[in-house]
């Protein structure tokens, strides 16, 4: 089993209940593989090590077809290997992204679909690349059914 980092896997990068549920191969080549390294090195293993415990990683890399099957933007960092959706059990996803945000390097993160008074609702999207470290912050949130992002961290 690749590693890449000590405690990620490329394995966990990869998995995908929609890929194996629609029969797609879920394997990235070796640019995406490198880009899944640096994000697990730079942003998922430093957030394992601060808070000693295990982060659930909800989705990493996507081929095109399974981000296409999960309605992923046709540009999303996650069909590159920069993205990952996480959470970690027993932390609030709205604490999760203040850390990152006050101790790393990212180029975006978005709290996706919290809710205030809700510590386990939404994840956190966090995408890790090096060229563009830019540190964009957004909020994503349903209104009227659709979705909306909003400039910064809202809790």
């Amino acid at each position: 089993m690749t590693q890449l980092s000590a405690n990620f896997s490329l394995h966990e990068m990869c998995k995908s209940e929609t890929a194996l549920r629609m029969g797609f191969d879920n394997t990235p080549d070796d640019e995406a593989t490198e880009n899944l390294r640096l994000l697990c090195e730079n942003v998922l293993q430093p957030v394992r090590d601060h808070y000693g415990k295990g982060v659930k990683v909800n989705s990493a890399y996507r081929s095109p077809e399974s981000n296409a099957a999960v309605g992923g933007s046709k540009t999303s960092d996650h069909c590159k290997g920069m993205a990952a959706d996480i959470e970690i059990p027993s932390v609030a996803n709205a604490d999760l992204a203040q850390w990152i945000m006050d101790n790393l390097d990212y180029t975006q993160l978005i709290l996706e679909f919290y809710t205030q008074g809700i510590p386990d609702s939404g994840w956190v999207h966090v995408s890790y690349d090096p060229n563009n470290l830019k540190k964009q912050e957004l909020t994503a949130v349903k209104v009227a059914g659709k979705t909306q992002y909003l400039n910064g961290l809202q809790a």
